[in-house]
């Protein structure tokens, strides 16, 4: 087939709440981004398909036509569906690179998750071009983490390396299969507590709250002190010259400056902590950044 006059790259990532569509050149600069929402209620195929027809309008808008595309998705992605991604109802029955090449006539789509796609932003446009090994820490609705080698993104073997969310949080054994520690440190599990705590604001107003001695700070520091536990122990075990945290959450000037103290503190090589400068956005132009890299050649 030839290749259209002028080219363009799609990246989306999508989340149980909200999805990032992302319109680049070959060279994986975005030219044009929108955000709609989930609508997650609705079901898996109509956020898909809201998603990848204003994909193809946004390429219109720009000129072009799309060549290759870079999906992120919650879950650990298979070629036959996706794993640990429960938000969306249907989500996990999706063959996703299969629909997106069917929807938009593409021959070239690569899938990954939603925070590995961000850790591609880090190492090709980020914090991490000069860090080796790195480690990407998503401290969003959910949690998660990214580890980065040699300048790739680590699989693992069943593409499910960084699923911290599953760590244990207390010490009952053998331990159910849950995400224990998502349910202790997560902006989901923030929320609860603040509902709990009855403080305004869900996650953003329990951090506000906490600026202040008294319960709330007190409340927060424990959810605090387990997350930085599991990561001491990540980073035993990977010895990461930079963490990068990406995130709502992560944005929050008490929770980062108490993590970075406790990991600062506690391990013999303490790596450098930074936040991702790409906001909210490090997944979708990860998502691009995957798309340069399976885009057709130039003939």
């Amino acid at each position: 087939m030839e290749r259209p006059a002028n080219p363009r790259l799609l990246g989306i990532d999508f989340g149980g709440t909200k999805m990032a569509i992302g319109v680049g050149d070959v060279d994986g600069r975005l030219l044009v981004s929108e955000r709609l929402p989930t609508n997650a209620e609705q079901g898996a195929q109509q956020a898909l398909t809201r998603a990848l027809d204003r994909a193809r309008e946004l390429a219109e808008q720009t000129g072009g036509t799309i060549v290759a595309a870079g999906i992120a998705s919650p879950g650990v992605v298979h070629d036959d569906g996706i794993e640990l991604a429960p938000n969306v109802p249907g989500w996990e029955q999706l063959r996703l690179a299969d629909a997106v090449r069917a929807h938009l006539s593409l021959a070239h789509v690569r899938v990954t998750n939603d925070l590995k796609a961000a850790a591609y932003a880090e190492l090709r446009l980020g914090a991490l071009r000069d860090a080796d090994p790195g480690l990407v820490v998503g401290l969003g609705t959910g949690v998660a983490a990214a580890v980065t080698v040699n300048g790739e993104v680590l699989p693992g073997r069943h593409g499910a390396s960084g699923e911290i969310a599953y760590g244990l949080t207390d010490n009952s054994w053998p331990p159910r299969l849950e995400p224990m520690l998502e349910a202790t440190f997560s902006g989901r599990a923030l929320d609860e507590l603040a509902q709990r705590l009855g403080v305004d604001g869900r996650a953003a107003g329990l951090c506000a709250a906490a600026e202040q001695p008294g319960p709330v700070r007190d409340q927060l520091r424990l959810r605090v002190d387990e997350l930085a536990r599991q990561l001491v122990t990540c980073c035993l075990l990977l010895d990461p010259q930079r963490i990068v945290l990406v995130g709502s959450v992560a944005g929050n000037d008490m929770v980062r400056a108490l993590l970075t103290e406790r990991l600062t503190r506690t391990l013999p090589y303490p790596p450098e902590i930074v936040l991702s400068d790409f906001a909210q956005d490090a997944a979708l132009l990860g998502s691009l950044a995957m798309a340069t890299e399976v885009q057709p050649a130039v003939v």
